[in-house]
């Protein structure tokens, strides 16, 4: 994740979330998630320019996230449970309301 720079382009416009509502323990041991570094963040609103694709599972929190000249007209929303992945080049407003925990990975392109 980045700050929000070069987010002005219409590039991302067939970019979307995917969100896996409470994965199986053996599909999170498959992943190896628990050998991913963990990040935290408290509420608020941050913009985000994601400069890899990433994939991460949420300890607790909740996020909404808004992202920008995408296909999605809403937000996407997601928390405690789930497995998410992001993808490169994702231009977003993260709103979390619940503070956040997860596991993340960056995946090389």
């Amino acid at each position: 994740m980045d700050a929000q720079s070069n987010c002005n382009s219409s590039s991302s416009s067939n970019l979307r979330i995917i969100v896996y509502n409470n994965p199986s323990e053996a599909q999170l041991s498959e992943l190896g998630i628990k050998s991913w570094p963990k990040w935290a963040c408290s509420p608020g609103k941050y913009k985000l320019k994601f400069d890899a694709e990433e994939t991460s599972y949420l300890l607790r929190g909740k996020v909404k996230v808004y992202p920008k000249n995408t296909i999605e007209m809403s937000p996407v929303e997601f928390g405690a449970g789930d497995l998410v992945i992001i993808p490169k080049g994702l231009c977003c407003t993260w709103d979390i309301t619940l503070p956040v925990d997860k596991y993340y990975k960056f995946h090389p392109s």
